[in-house]
């Protein structure tokens, strides 16, 4: 009897419970699941399949899984890279606030096929994104036949779209997209966070998680200051508090970010098994406050909180490198703190099966062990950055890129073959997002060319920033500040 697929004579880290690692492995695949992990033997390489592929020379591990991000903007990578902190938010926001008028589909569908193009070579095969328009965003992921977790942004006090509005578009696009593309797809409730939301909003929210039971709520969560102040405003004691009042602080919960956490957030996460998204280098670059805390991942680690990494927005930091979100990790934990704040071990879970836990499918995908999806990436370690061949863990985390992943199979197919893409075209996709760019630049003045970038003038977007929205987001955050101070 024939299977789909073999892999033999490989070096396998399986990122099992053991974390074992086979020198000279062998990983069958069968309808799309791993059905063997073992020791090669003589003959494997015979074994009847449809396809067998020859480790010799290549490290085989879990696809990686970017457990925060946003896509729709990847053509608009390095406009952002060299403007300061508030010229940046003010470009974004006005950005987005045409975004919700349903303007620069083009942009956005473009945006959606270069993400998984680059995404596919580099080795991630699962993304959770967060977006206005995410429609596109699933097609575009479920064609190329990677994995994905998708969910349209909803916010109150970020934009003028009504909420309504809002609400039916989430609704419409978990009709149309939940448990899509064999099971690849799946839809997610994407309240934007704890600082642009009203208490009703997020009652709302509950409501739409009930609804729908088997639907992971992602939400940027404990990210700023005034977070917890936007909490109190909310008649809550701190942002943990409001979504429990409202019932979304349990296993359901995926908050990105937390930077703000303190002992008495981390003991209620874990007794709630809530998860947390951990993205270093987009704060590593934005930072909008040098004395606040890094977001304490070793400590929610002890505490039993599954964290996975994200490389959040990747045009702000011009990076489609998840690998790099571990080395990020790393050196800014180490910089904040002092050395050792993890093994390089700790690093390659939370790139995969911690990861994957953190989405709630840490049963299906996350590890190369029998019975798991095969999502896999093989990765050319005859190479001359990776010789003597010491140390796999650190060398994955703190050596390894994007070009280094020769093959990626998701669901038991292969994706990428020796570094060329089998599911799209990349003379296609490139075109799309280079004609994309240039269209945008035409509608909205923005400069950009192989020289850098630069936004349209202070008066052109002050004149697109949503105003509603945003007024009563100040008005309550500057209210709550006083009721503070004067410990109404």
């Amino acid at each position: 009897m024939s299977v789909d697929l073999v892999i033999h004579d490989a070096l396998v880290l399986t990122v099992d419970e053991r974390n074992r690692l086979y020198e000279r492995g062998t990983v069958v695949v069968d309808d799309g699941r791993i059905t063997e992990v073992r020791k090669s033997i003589d003959g494997d390489a015979s074994i009847a399949a449809e396809e067998v592929i020859d480790g010799d020379g290549k490290l085989v591990m879990p696809g990686l899984i970017n457990a925060h991000t946003h896509l729709e903007f990847t053509p608009l990578i390095g406009a952002f890279s060299d403007l300061g902190l508030l010229e940046m938010m003010g470009s974004m926001t006005a950005i987005f606030g045409r975004l919700a008028d349903d303007e620069f589909d083009y942009l956005v569908e473009a945006g959606y096929e270069l993400a998984a193009l680059n995404f596919a070579l580099g080795g991630v095969t699962t993304v959770n994104s967060m977006d206005v328009q995410p429609g596109a965003g699933a097609e575009a992921f479920g064609e190329a036949g990677l994995r994905g977790l998708f969910g349209p942004v909803i916010t109150d006090l970020f934009w003028d779209e009504p909420v309504d509005e809002q609400f039916d578009r989430a609704r419409q696009f978990i009709e149309a997209y939940h448990d899509t593309y064999g099971g690849r797809i799946q839809a997610t409730i994407c309240p934007h966070d704890d600082w642009s939301c009203t208490r009703e909003l997020w009652e709302r929210t509950a409501a739409l998680a009930t609804e729908y039971p088997d639907l992971l709520v992602h939400t940027h969560l404990l990210e700023l200051e005034e977070s917890n102040t936007m909490a109190r405003a909310n008649g809550a004691a701190d942002s943990l508090d409001l979504l429990d009042d409202v019932g979304l602080l349990d296993d359901r919960l995926l908050a990105a970010h937390f930077r703000l956490a303190d002992e008495d957030d981390i003991e209620r996460t874990a007794a709630s098994e809530a998860s947390v998204a951990h993205c270093p280098s987009v704060f590593a670059y934005w930072n909008p406050d040098a004395e606040m805390q890094w977001t304490p991942v070793p400590e929610l680690r002890s505490a039993g909180v599954d964290v996975g990494l994200g490389i959040d927005d990747h045009y702000w930091h011009d990076s489609y490198s998840l690998f790099g979100e571990a080395r990020q990790a790393r050196l800014a934990a180490n910089l904040k703190r002092t050395a050792g704040q993890y093994t390089s071990m700790e690093l390659v879970r939370m790139l995969t099966v911690e990861g994957a836990r953190a989405l709630g499918i840490g049963d299906e995908i996350g590890s190369v062990e029998p019975g798991k999806r095969a999502d896999l990436i093989l990765l050319n370690i005859e190479k001359p950055k990776f010789t003597p061949l010491t140390n796999i863990p650190a060398h994955i985390v703190n050596n390894a890129g994007p070009a280094d992943v020769e093959t990626v199979i998701v669901d038991g197919y292969v994706v990428v073959r020796d570094r060329n893409p089998v599911t799209m075209n990349v003379d296609e996709v490139r075109r799309q997002a280079e004609q994309a760019v240039d269209r945008f630049a035409d509608e909205t003045g923005w400069e950009l060319d192989v020289g850098g970038a630069e936004p349209p003038g202070t008066i052109d977007t002050v004149r697109d920033l949503p105003k509603r929205g945003p007024t009563r987001l100040l008005s309550r955050l500057a209210l709550q500040s006083v009721r503070d101070t004067f410990e109404w």
